[in-house]
């Protein structure tokens, strides 16, 4: 059975004590940190306020699979490595096992994969001596896991993995094989979530949306991926969607029938 995580992201403002409470009800054994102003973690935190953190996750028996940044890695700025560097560190302080990047770049497309790669690839190194990944999320600009796949192969360090976000190449017309397939070398991290229409993102509480989430269980199995498994609730940005608990009782429910 893979371990199971949920983000933050579904219990937008909730503090270290009430994500606990959270946890010690609910059979996932991982927590997903968003990792942006207001949040538990975000990237001006200092090394005291990160150990509180990973201190109280790993007392109550809990791991830390994903520091989720928002670095843009194809940005067209100076300074993206910088910031890279300052997420691992964190992540590495917090116990984190990957750190969760997108691509962007819309202001600048032309170029913007030759500058995820170099970005990537001057990070990974950084990243491999604080034993923390980097992995790139089909997400924005780089929708698909044909885009993101094209992008770490040109990379080529084992350092920097992907992050499949189910919904996202789904929506933009690729099936399920063709991103496991695409994706399987890399793979470091499934982000659940199901949703109302391929254009109509708002969440719908798992197994009751259009997101073919049996097929997408069933090509991890082919793969033989043995990682994490987590539930994006998106409630920072859908207000009005069920409380995270709904929302956890219809993921667990989708993964135990699978």
């Amino acid at each position: 059975m893979n371990p199971r995580a949920f983000s933050t992201l579904g219990c937008p403002g909730a503090d270290l004590d009430e994500v606990i409470r959270m946890a010690r009800t609910d059979p996932s054994t991982g927590i997903e940190l968003r990792c942006v102003e207001r949040e538990l973690a975000h990237p001006e935190l200092d090394w005291a306020g990160a150990d509180r953190v990973a201190g109280a996750l790993r007392g109550a028996g809990l791991a830390v699979p994903v520091l989720a940044s928002y670095v843009q890695v194809a940005a067209d700025r100076p300074d993206v490595v910088d910031r890279l560097a300052r997420h691992i560190a964190l992540a590495a302080r917090l116990g984190a096992g990957q750190v969760r990047v997108f691509g962007g770049g819309a202001e600048q497309p032309a170029g913007r994969r030759e500058r995820a790669v170099r970005h990537l690839a001057e990070a990974a190194p950084l990243a491999a001596a604080a034993g923390v990944g980097i992995a790139l999320e089909t997400h924005d600009e780089f929708l698909t896991a044909a885009e993101v796949a094209e992008v770490l192969e040109a990379v080529g360090s084992p350092a920097v993995g992907a992050v499949w976000d189910a919904v996202n190449p789904w929506r933009a017309g690729e099936c399920p094989e063709r991103s496991a397939e695409l994706l399987g070398p890399w793979l470091r991290h499934v982000q659940l979530k199901d949703v109302a229409s391929r254009t109509d993102l708002r969440p719908v509480l798992p197994g009751r949306g259009v997101l073919p989430l049996d097929d997408v269980l069933a090509q991890l199995r082919r793969l033989g991926y043995d990682g994490w498994i987590s539930l994006e609730w998106e409630r920072a940005w859908y207000p009005e969607a069920a409380p995270l608990a709904e929302a956890l009782a219809a993921f667990h429910r989708v993964l135990d029938a699978a």
